[in-house]
């Protein structure tokens, strides 16, 4: 289980995985068994940042058709979402101004909420960003359940020795899943010059994999354990280290240990890296109904119609508040984002992704949505008065 952290947060950073690097050609469904793609550097077409709006509301249901992508097959065994009371609530206006794709509410597992804009439909897919990082970290709970990772206290070397000699000698799995490793990162995506943006854009080195090789080569800022700073290739390194672990992809890995027993109806796509990899920090692609599946995996603490998925334990700990922002009621778990009200948490993603779990109230709340910023306070206060509203409804 993850060990709490009561720190002081350097200050919030971009709700997002950068978009990996992408190819010209459109070979969609790939699955993560074929020849990894030779690497490429990411088009200047393909940086999702810097899309018009009009673009990113068309093709963020089409990555699978743009990039390559790992395909998860849906559950041999949908998990039923059946209808319950419809809510009256007048949303159009708050869709409209705030570009929202799609809307679920699931209120004591029925859907009392559902609807679609920017001509998203029910079975098509929608980029998640760094929603993606959830996903990840139940990934690692998964292998600490089949004991392929031993404990978070480990350190991440003892899983990644091709990582030792750097910054990252005496981080443990637990600060990195906490982000509060210490080690330099600037996540600034206006900078060209930051990693989030060098990262993607250094070529992949020939015998090594890129994740590893560019996070060993940066410096220390700060001890492990004593600062918490936002760090999408840190993600990326957990995706690293779950492959390595347990010895598969994370897409064959994500479907035999979240896709089939949480009952997905349909299927995913995961981005791949320039590498032939899944990026660990972005990018699944799925349906309004199974992010509201997800939701409904996390507050469940992984007790779903296929099994139990981690343990309830891990979920408890993930979703903790183990980091505390200042002057804030928000915090950071293990890749959850935490509110302190009710022990409320989200996954979340740059242009209006979230996944809101409200456990005392039993409520799942999904947004996906292309928001015309990446992210903005406005923004953000306008989806929670929504969110309070549907509440109050209830």
């Amino acid at each position: 289980m993850i060990r709490t952290l009561r720190l002081a947060a350097l200050g919030l950073a971009l709700l997002l995985g950068a978009t990996p690097a992408a190819a010209q050609t459109s070979p969609a469904q790939a699955s993560p068994a074929q020849t990894p793609p030779a690497p490429f550097a990411i088009p200047a077409d393909m940086q999702v940042l810097f899309w018009p709006a009009e673009r990113r509301e068309r093709d963020l249901r089409r990555m699978p058709e743009l990039i390559p992508h790992a395909r998860i097959a849906p559950s041999p065994t949908p998990r039923p979402l059946p209808a319950g009371p419809a809510l009256d609530l007048d949303l159009d206006a708050f869709m409209q101004a705030e570009r929202v794709a799609g809307l679920l509410v699931i209120h004591r597992g029925q859907v009392r909420l559902e609807r679609y804009g920017l001509g998203l439909t029910p079975a098509d897919h929608w980029g998640s960003f760094s929603m993606t990082k959830s996903l990840t970290s139940t990934l690692v709970g998964a292998a600490l359940s089949d004991g392929t990772i031993r404990a978070t206290d480990d350190l991440v070397t003892d899983y990644l020795p091709d990582l030792a000699g750097g910054a990252y000698d005496s981080v443990t799995v637990a600060q990195v899943l906490t982000m509060t490793s210490g080690v330099q990162w600037n996540e600034d995506y206006t900078d060209p010059a930051s990693d989030a943006a060098q990262f993607y854009l250094t070529p992949p080195p020939a015998d090594a994999d890129a994740t590893v090789a560019y996070l060993k080569a940066l410096p220390r800022a700060h001890p492990p354990g004593q600062r918490w700073n936002y760090n999408t290739g840190e993600t990326n390194l957990i995706g690293v280290l779950v492959a390595r672990a347990t010895g598969r992809p994370l897409a064959d890995y994500l479907k035999d240990k979240v896709w089939d027993p949480a009952g997905m109806e349909s299927p995913a796509f995961w981005m791949l890296d320039a590498q032939g990899k899944e990026s660990g920090g972005c990018c699944v692609s799925a349906t309004l109904r199974d992010w509201g599946r997800v939701g409904l995996m996390a507050l469940e603490r992984g007790t779903v119609p296929g099994g139990q998925i981690a343990t309830p334990g891990w979920f408890e700990g993930a979703t903790a508040q183990s980091v505390d922002f200042p002057d804030s009621d928000r915090g950071y778990g293990a890749q959850w984002w935490t509110r302190a009200e009710g022990a409320q948490f989200e996954a979340s993603g740059i242009f209006g992704q979230m996944i809101h779990v409200d456990p005392a109230r039993d409520v799942v709340v999904v947004f996906l949505a292309s928001w015309p910023v990446a992210t903005g306070r406005a923004r953000s206060d306008a989806r929670l008065a929504v969110i309070d509203r549907i509440k109050a409804v209830l």
